[in-house]
């Protein structure tokens, strides 16, 4: 008898440390977990913050600036164009066409006979 009961307190023994031994595990898998939802968190904020900012560096004002000022870029005439044929051949450019003149309406002052 008292080797079953010696049986039966090591196992005990042995069942109470395994216990222990899993909730610490436990305790220390929470705390991960909770670290990493809190760095997910963390992230996603970041994400949010840096599409904002994608899309506020985005804008076609901003971009056609930079374009003017950084890269000295202007808008396309069809004298600056130049067209290329498929064989490689560059046609001639379009003549610019001619500014519009503001026409002025003849005030003529009747002059009658005195």
């Amino acid at each position: 008898m008292a080797r079953l009961n010696l049986l039966l307190l090591i196992a005990v023994l042995a069942s109470a440390i395994y216990l222990v031994h899993s909730q610490y595990l436990s305790r220390q898998l929470f705390t991960e977990l909770h670290r990493i939802e809190l760095e997910t968190r963390r992230l996603e904020l970041e994400q949010d913050r840096l599409q904002v900012e994608k899309r506020a560096q985005a804008t076609p004002l901003r971009v056609e600036k930079l374009a003017r000022d950084q890269l000295k870029m202007r808008t396309t005439t069809p004298a600056i164009t130049q067209y290329v044929r498929e064989d490689g051949t560059v046609l001639p450019p379009a003549p610019a066409p001619a500014p519009l003149l503001p026409t002025r309406t003849a005030t003529a002052t009747s002059k009658g006979p005195h």
